[in-house]
């Protein structure tokens, strides 16, 4: 499968890719931690399909400090030990909240307290936008079918 299109090559996508890019820097910096926003837009990737984001979002993680024990166990973490209670609450949220096309309900009232228990309310806004963010980016590349594979670390710097 060949990349479609490059969203870089149109001023509009462009201007849009870069408050993209400006949004998850501060979604970077909030009070969320970063272990949790690594797994949750691994997770949302997985589940939509867009090995781009999942290259992206695994190597970013990866380059954090990241474990490779945990980023296998993403996809399986109901069936794994390697998960903090706020971590899980995290990744349930997320694929509730990724998983809404599916017929679901959205997010359950279960997960909700869950996620409550763990986070404060700036983390929650963040978590939220986060989940919504990786949703909205994993479209955009699944449409334009973005290869993953080729990524590094800090490439989209520029951006900024």
């Amino acid at each position: 499968m060949e990349t479609r299109f490059n969203l870089l090559d149109s001023p509009t996508a462009a201007k849009v890719g870069k408050r993209f890019y400006n949004t998850a820097l501060a979604l970077q910096e909030s009070a969320l931690p970063k272990t949790v926003q690594h797994l949750v837009e691994l997770r949302a990737s997985q589940i939509n399909g867009c090995g781009f984001c999942v290259d992206i979002h695994s190597k970013e993680a990866a380059a954090d400090g990241e474990t490779a024990l945990r980023l296998n166990l993403v996809a399986a973490w109901r069936h794994s030990t390697a998960f903090t209670e706020a971590e899980r609450a995290a990744l349930a949220l997320t694929e509730e909240g990724t998983r809404i096309a599916d017929g679901s309900a959205g997010v359950s009232d279960e997960t909700w307290a869950e996620v409550r228990k763990h986070f404060d309310d700036d983390q929650v806004g963040a978590l939220i936008c986060t989940v919504a963010l990786i949703n909205a980016a994993n479209r955009m590349s699944v449409i334009v079918h973005s290869q993953g594979g080729s990524y590094e670390p800090g490439m989209f710097a520029a951006l900024e």
